[in-house]
């Protein structure tokens, strides 16, 4: 039978579980948008160098598409290893 000094902290323990799984959800879906973020701008950087340089292959946005998939890779490794 639980006593009444140990059922508020079985409380505590579930709420302070409860809380880690929100933090841990909020930190890789923030990881994920900021992976997103970092494709999506060199992408664009790459389209918008292609456009004013007139070349017959999207090169600049290859090249920067993936130059942008390193970075956010790199950073998430960074993140994760935190």
């Amino acid at each position: 039978m639980i006593t009444m000094e140990e059922q508020p902290q079985k409380k505590k323990f579930l709420k302070n579980q409860e809380n880690k799984g929100i933090r841990e959800f909020a930190r890789y879906s923030g990881m994920a948008f900021q992976m997103i973020g970092i494709i999506l701008v060199t992408t664009w950087g790459g389209k918008q160098l292609d456009k004013l340089t007139d070349t017959d292959k999207p090169v600049f946005t290859i090249i920067l598409s993936l130059l942008g998939v390193f970075a956010a890779i790199y950073t998430a490794v960074k993140d994760f290893i935190k």
